[in-house]
């Protein structure tokens, strides 16, 4: 076997083993981006397209997890500026293609209904901050995974609950 070969290969393992541990992440980003299964499928296979193609670029100086959900974010917005566009899709042909049923990783399970409409009606940024706060990142995570300060993070959080108090009261 030849080096380029060896090397593909080793890449397509680590790649594979880094979605088996962290798919979550991008089940949670497609649950908080898209209102049916049918396009959060799409979205997951997106996803998995786009952090195959930055794999190798990876650079490891930031967490997998970090790094996966800035991916799958940009991906997910991107998808939905681009949502009018009808853009062919690619499939990986990876037995990991597909959201997992794992119940515990579904957002749509895990919250009901009420709480799912008022995080939908959240603007693109502030859905992507609270799916990373409700998954226990540090302020200083988030902030590195959008981009922004921690202290806009906390400022940002605040008003999120407070919007969320207010569309949901008993």
């Amino acid at each position: 076997m030849n080096q380029f070969n060896s090397n593909s290969k080793v890449l397509k393992e680590e790649f594979l083993q880094a979605i088996d541990e962290h798919q979550g992440i991008i089940l949670k980003v497609c649950r908080m981006y898209c209102s049916d299964n049918s396009d959060a499928e799409d979205l997951y296979q997106d996803i998995l397209l786009a952090l195959w193609k930055a794999w190798p670029k990876f650079r490891r100086d930031a967490k997998i997890s970090t790094w996966m959900y800035r991916v799958g974010l940009n991906q997910a917005i991107s998808r939905l500026r681009n949502s009018k566009r009808n853009v062919p899709r690619e499939s990986l042909n990876f037995v990991h293609d597909t959201i997992p049923a794992n119940e515990q990783n579904r957002l749509d399970i895990q919250f009901d209904k009420e709480l799912q409409t008022a995080i939908a009606a959240l603007g693109r940024f502030d859905r992507a901050l609270l799916m990373l706060y409700l998954d226990e990142k540090t302020y200083r995570e988030i902030a590195e995974i959008l981009g922004v300060s921690e202290s806009n993070v906390g400022v940002k959080i605040n008003r999120i609950k407070k919007q969320l108090k207010e569309k949901i009261k008993p």
